[in-house]
């Protein structure tokens, strides 16, 4: 009897530490790698950093999204159901954007591009709105699309429209369209020691231009 309960008195914390492991992954915090450039060079492909489940959405934070069913040409290896994609959100619900030539503006506003390469706020962006983006003239979709109708003026209702900063290899929303909020899986944070946590953390605080 002696020998069950000194069992269960490491089994029962083992167990609740566990569930309560799983609860967190589930509903608070998802460790995340980050795959490909598209987020050059804030982020490097291999880096580990953490999907905060509960996190508000601002303009300018990245997020991690399931890239299924929301990009028409994601590729899963064998067996996968999911694949993770890491964006920063440039449109809110309701927000208009244009891009002149790199240049953004949300709402008639110009966007600090500061965290961008020179090469990626001129010719790696682009000049275009989101109407044009959802036409079937548009220069960056090629194939399917889930926007390609030619109407869309404003970021619909619980969606998001998201860019990566190295967008002159970036697979976004110029191309597969905005990113339903169903499929988020939180705001993307690196740990405060990291050397481009100012570019993924705290961007938002500072998204337009003075």
């Amino acid at each position: 009897m002696k020998s069950m309960r000194n069992i269960l008195g490491w089994v029962i914390p083992i167990a609740i530490g566990l569930f309560a492991a799983l609860l967190i992954r589930m509903f608070v915090y998802l460790p995340v790698t980050v795959n490909g450039d598209s987020m050059l060079n804030t982020l490097v492909s291999g880096q580990k950093v953490s999907a905060i489940r509960t996190a508000t959405i601002h303009r300018g934070s990245v997020i991690a999204f399931n890239a299924v069913g929301e990009d028409p040409g994601v590729e899963l290896d064998a067996g996968q159901k999911s694949r993770y994609y890491i964006k920063r959100v440039i449109g809110l619900p309701g927000d208009t954007i244009r891009s002149d030539n790199g240049t953004i503006y949300v709402n008639g506003k110009k966007i600090n591009n500061s965290y961008l390469t020179s090469v990626n706020k001129t010719t790696g962006t682009g000049t275009w709105d989101l109407q044009s983006l959802s036409s079937e003239g548009s220069k960056f979709v090629s194939g399917n699309s889930h926007w390609n109708d030619g109407y869309a003026t404003k970021v619909p209702a619980d969606n998001y429209f998201v860019l990566g900063d190295n967008r002159q290899v970036s697979e976004d929303s110029r191309y597969f369209g905005f990113v339903k909020k169903e499929n988020v899986l939180g705001v993307t944070f690196v740990f405060p020691w990291s050397e481009d946590r100012q570019d993924v953390n705290l961007v938002w605080k500072n998204f337009f231009a003075n």
